[in-house]
């Protein structure tokens, strides 16, 4: 496996040692990380090696793309690990996977515009770690083919976001620790992206969806990955077009530290191997080390 890992001191001569890889095993802290997995069931065997390899303590996941009959708990449980679903068919979906007891919160968004319908949140609290953990898949928001100039996605998007905003800024007021983890469907800066051309006037990137994500740094959000990570690590490879191969991708996942865990952010990674291995995601896992609570 190979991964891009990042630090403060990036900007220094090529002949500066670049810092060891985030180990997840230690005992003494705390690995969490998110994933879009495009698909439990049909990624499953890259999912059960990213647990086997790196071990995280809790995994967010995004696009299971399955109803809880269909979910793989009997193969998760033999990893060593607890899930919480919100499933929905075909499409959409979030989970959270950890290795201790955890125990779910709210499987809809608070004032979601569609009222949760669409499976996008899942709040889990685990006892063990004294901390809330969220899985968020927030809309895409491009308008569909057959209808470019539709703006209902994008109005839709935004909403969900302003939803998202509104109930970390609740937490955030609150003494329990938490984290949000997930795809969050933008780009923040031109530099997340390969081509900004390509996406400029996007629901991807138009000023409305980014003011939306940076409302959750003024709730007093940390995001774990920008503390180490320069612009230029991404998350996100379209299968098509040899994209993973040219480094074409994009970032759109990330964690959101409230402000206890941004105090122990240790560090933060694009595990992207896992992007390259056999029957993997578009996507790769974005992870973070914590020192314990």
């Amino acid at each position: 496996m190979f991964h891009r890992s990042f630090d403060k001191d990036m900007n220094q001569d090529s002949h500066t040692k670049p810092p060891p890889r985030p180990d997840c095993r230690r005992t003494d802290d705390v690995c969490v990380s998110t994933w879009n997995i495009n698909s439990i069931n049909a990624h499953m065997p890259a999912l059960s090696e990213y647990l086997r390899q790196n071990s995280p303590d809790i995994l967010m996941l995004q696009e299971i793309k399955t109803e809880t009959d269909g979910f793989p708990f009997l193969e998760l449980a033999a990893a060593g690990y607890n899930a919480a679903i919100a499933g929905q068919k075909s499409y959409n979906g979030v989970a959270i996977l950890a290795k201790e007891k955890i125990e779910v919160v709210r499987d809809k968004l608070p004032d979601a515009p569609d009222g949760g319908d669409q499976a996008r949140f899942i709040e889990s609290f685990c006892p063990a770690l004294r901390s809330r953990f969220i899985s968020v898949y927030v809309p895409n928001g491009q308008p569909p083919a057959n209808d470019p100039e539709s703006s209902d996605r994008l109005e839709y998007k935004l909403a969900w976001m302003d939803a998202l905003a509104a109930y970390a800024a609740k937490l955030a007021n609150q003494d329990t620790p938490f984290v949000i983890g997930g795809d969050f469907n933008v780009i923040e800066y031109d530099g997340d992206v390969y081509d900004p051309a390509e996406f400029k006037n996007s629901a991807f990137t138009v000023s409305s969806v980014r003011e939306r994500f940076r409302a959750f740094y003024y709730t007093g959000l940390t995001d774990a990955l920008r503390r180490f990570a320069p612009t230029g690590a991404y998350s996100y490879w379209d299968y098509r077009g040899g994209a993973f191969e040219k480094n074409n991708g994009i970032l759109l996942d990330h964690l959101f530290l409230s402000p206890v865990w941004a105090d122990r952010l240790v560090s933060a990674v694009v595990d992207d191997g896992f992007r390259g291995v056999p029957k993997s995601s578009d996507h790769a896992p974005v992870s973070c080390r914590l020192s314990s609570l």
